[in-house]
């Protein structure tokens, strides 16, 4: 009998992830493409959004109505052949409303009576939480055990939800009467906060024109849940260069007022920086980001393009920083612009 051979398959292994690589970039092309029949314009909320389902990642977009936020997040379900529900954040939302319940169930031929649990909106693979920061703390607590493990207690029972599992959260910045503002500890689960601004006027007038005629357009699936599966489990397996981990470290350390090596501005502007978790989805962004581009391995400026949206949720300015009119985004531009890249030896 022949002996295994390690090697051997270690080189069929890297082969199969050199064609993984390839047959996303492809992908990616296809992707696009079938979002733009229903989605114009929005290139870098559209990279940003794939970059975060990619890297297993939830995110959170934040932009004044109309922009087709909630279009996007079903369009792109719809593409990738996903299990997709939406649940309308409103001030008397319940946990259970998200979650699902238990009801008492009768059987008929027995007259026993027992718990049966429904499960809510959540148990899906693409849930959208419309306008989140409409509910109370209490409910938008419900979404965090889904959003860390991946599973929902109720009733003393655990329930697995189905993988890949998303939550795609939009959020009115502009409208703050009946809001409530998320916890930072449930804003630190989501791993980009993407902003979406309005189109460029070219593009408003290609919206126009669509949207007011009788265009359909028909959606062509690219990808599937076991595909995505797969394309986030090598992700995982993406080698990174130990100076862009320490790039990505040292950006998330320099957002911390307290380190000794944080710039002034950051002790003048900040009260809270981002912890490691920013670390962590600043590479796992720039591993997606790199493979999404037909690249074997990310470079700082893979960290650097993920920056803004990992980063702007998780620093918190204080008074100094409002009085000044400074915003997390203008920290996080002059971060870019004053810590240096970690070279390669």
């Amino acid at each position: 009998m022949a002996s295994a051979n390690p090697g051997g398959e270690s080189v069929r292994e890297e082969t199969r992830d050199i064609e993984a690589v390839e047959n996303l970039n492809n992908a990616r092309d296809k992707i696009t493409r079938e979002i733009k029949k229903v989605i114009i314009g929005q290139d870098r909320v559209i990279e940003e959004m794939l970059i975060a389902l990619l890297s297993d990642g939830h995110c959170i977009l934040v932009g004044v109505p109309g922009l087709a936020k909630t279009l996007l997040v079903s369009t792109v379900a719809q593409i990738l052949d996903l299990g997709f529900s939406r649940i309308q954040f409103t001030p008397d939302l319940m946990p259970a409303d998200i979650t699902g319940t238990d009801i008492i169930e009768e059987d008929r031929t027995t007259g026993k009576r027992q718990f049966r649990f429904v499960k809510g909106p959540v148990f899906a693979n693409i849930v959208l939480a419309d306008e989140i920061n409409r509910t109370p703390p209490k409910t938008q607590a419900a979404l965090l055990q889904a959003m860390q493990e991946r599973q929902v207690t109720a009733g003393g029972n655990t329930y697995q939800l189905d993988l890949p599992f998303f939550v795609l959260a939009t959020q009115n910045p502009i409208e703050l009467e009946g809001t409530y503002p998320l916890p930072e500890a449930q804003l630190d689960r989501f791993m980009f906060n993407i902003f979406v601004d309005y189109p460029e006027s070219d593009e408003e007038i290609e919206i126009v024109e669509t949207t007011t005629s009788a265009y359909a357009p028909d959606l062509e699936r690219v990808l599937d849940a076991k595909d995505i599966i797969a394309l986030q489990q090598l992700v995982r397996r993406v080698p990174v260069p130990r100076h862009v981990v320490e790039y990505a470290v040292r950006l998330a350390r320099a957002t911390r007022p307290g380190e000794e090596q944080a710039p002034q501005f950051i002790k003048d502007w900040v009260n809270w920086g981002a912890g490691p978790r920013a670390s962590q989805y600043l590479i796992l962004g720039a591993k997606t980001r790199a493979i999404l581009r037909g690249r074997y391995t990310p470079e700082c400026e893979d960290v650097r393009s993920v920056a803004r949206p990992v980063l702007r949720h998780r620093i918190i300015t204080n008074f100094n920083a409002e009085a000044d009119g400074i915003t997390t985004i203008d920290i996080i531009t002059r971060l870019l612009a004053e810590i240096p890249e970690v070279v390669s030896d």
